[in-house]
This record gives structure tokens, C-alpha cells and sequence, in this order.
């Protein structure tokens, strides 16, 4: 995507938090403590990313599962949403990697060796679940041994939790784990993960064949972060869905009018995470 061409205007709503349907599990390490501070917080940060589900009036979550379910189990009505649809050229589908360090291979490989259903090659394979790579380059591919979709992702959901239970993962946009591991030097290994297509995100919402968190990758251009919208707003539970969506355009409008809204066309790095 170029930075010459300016990313449209975010398209923001309010929806019931029923309407949205994540594509991946939650990650409770990041879930629990988040919960915490949305108990109490007065205002939400950065919206929910949502395309519209074909035929429905439903949406697929395609960041932010983590939020979602923090709402649900909070029993928050309605929830904001950036609305994007999937098939335009604003919206990239890549992949999270992950990082380890606190656990080797050695120590993870004989916790997947108890695992029914997966297999370990030395050798590369067509639809692998993951590939693991060590600091010295060896590489050792994970192979599902059944073809049923709904078991392979949650073969793959049980192999996540796995090495995130023993040891701590990170995140990395890095395809080749040489680089990934300039920025994590205390990390004993990278996960590899195949790519997955549009229509294999939106299954896994649909059936619920969930993909481990932290895995699918979606580039929204013109994405909108720090709103810090007043959490009251998306509590209430006697005001009508199309009077919160009327306040928040309204919302929105006097943001632009008083110069509060600034638009990034270049690429980021945000060091307050």
C-alpha cells in the first residue's frame, strides 16, 4: 500500500457485543488483567476491528477478541467497532510469528510428543500446523495427523498453549527468525505459522473453529487508535442502539471540528504498550 494514497475515514459504530464473533481464542494472560482495568475504566481506548459476515447483520472480529470478551464477560451491552470491510485494498491479511524464551525445544518437544494427533518431521510438508526453528537454524515441522479442520485448530490451539504455559511468547512480524531474534536475544526458538485466507478467518468465526490468539495478523490502513470514548456510553443499557450511533457521529464530528483528530500515513513503531 502506498503512502502517497490517504486511507478513508474511519468508519466507527456502536454494536451488540452478540453481533461480533472472534475468529480466534482469547489469550486469558492478556484477558484477566484486562477486565480488571475495564471494570473500572471511563474510557475505551482503541475500538474493536470488525468486517461485516455476508448475509447476517453480524460481524467477524478480526483484532481485538481479547476486548470482546472482556465486554461479554463483563456483561457490557454494546462495544465500538471499526468497520472494515474484507475485500478492499485498506485491509492486509498477514501472520504473527511467535518468539519463545523461558523453554527449549528440548524441553517442549516431549510435551507435544504427549499431545494425540500431532507428529514431528525434520523435513518441510504441505499444511503444516507450525514450524519451529532454533537459534542455530534447525528446523523441525509440526504435522497434524487428521485433515478434519475443527481438530487441526485445536491441535494448534493445544501446541500454543503449550509453550505459552511453560515458557513466555512474543509476537513478531518477522518471517525470518534471524531478525526475530535481534529483537528478542533471550528467546530459544521462533514459531513458524502458515498463512490463512480471508475465508478461512471468517469460517473459523462462523463454526467456531477457533485459531490460537495471537496468530492472524490483520493491517488495517487508516486504522483508529486513542479514541479513549466514555466507557458510560457503551454500559447503558436503556438507551437505544441508533441513539448511541447518533451520539457517536456527533461524537466524532466535534473531534474533527476541534483539530483532535491526526492522521499517520506512515508506518509505526509504538513504544507505550
Amino acid at each position: 500500500m502506498s503512502a502517497a494514497k490517504t486511507a478513508p475515514t474511519p468508519v466507527l459504530r456502536i454494536v451488540p457485543v452478540s453481533a461480533l464473533h472472534p475468529h480466534e481464542d482469547h489469550d486469558s494472560q492478556r484477558a484477566l488483567p484486562l477486565i480488571e482495568r475495564l471494570r473500572s475504566a471511563e474510557t475505551f481506548t482503541n475500538p474493536v476491528i470488525a468486517a461485516p459476515i455476508d448475509g447476517t447483520a453480524d460481524y467477524v472480529v478480526l483484532d481485538g477478541s481479547n476486548r470482546h470478551y472482556c465486554f461479554t464477560e463483563l456483561g457490557i451491552p454494546h462495544i465500538l467497532v471499526q468497520v472494515v470491510a474484507y475485500h478492499t485494498p485498506w485491509l492486509e491479511l498477514g501472520v504473527w510469528n511467535h518468539v519463545v524464551s523461558g523453554l527449549s525445544t528440548d524441553d517442549l518437544i516431549p510435551l507435544i510428543d504427549g499431545l494425540e494427533g500431532v507428529a514431528i518431521s525434520a523435513d518441510a510438508v504441505e499444511q503444516p500446523l507450525a514450524t519451529l526453528v532454533r537459534k542455530d537454524g534447525a528446523r523441525q515441522t509440526l504435522v497434524a495427523t487428521t485433515s478434519d479442520i475443527r481438530d487441526r485448530r485445536a491441535l494448534l490451539r493445544e501446541v500454543v498453549h503449550l509453550y505459552q504455559r511453560h515458557g513466555k511468547l512474543h509476537r513478531t512480524a518477522h518471517g525470518d527468525p534471524a531478525l526475530a531474534f535481534v529483537d528478542f536475544p533471550d528467546a530459544a526458538f521462533a514459531v513458524l505459522f502458515p498463512h490463512f485466507t480471508p475465508d478461512e478467518i471468517v469460517e473459523a468465526a462462523v463454526t467456531g473453529a477457533y485459531l490460537p490468539p495471537g496468530i492472524s495478523r490483520h493491517i488495517v490502513h487508516g486504522r483508529a487508535v486513542k479514541l479513549d470514548y466514555p466507557m458510560s456510553a457503551l454500559r447503558d443499557s436503556q438507551q437505544s442502539l441508533d441513539a448511541k450511533n447518533a451520539a457517536l457521529q456527533g461524537w466524532i464530528h466535534r473531534k474533527f471540528a476541534n483539530r483532535a483528530v491526526r492522521y499517520y500515513a506512515e508506518s509505526t513503531y509504538h513504544f507505550d504498550e
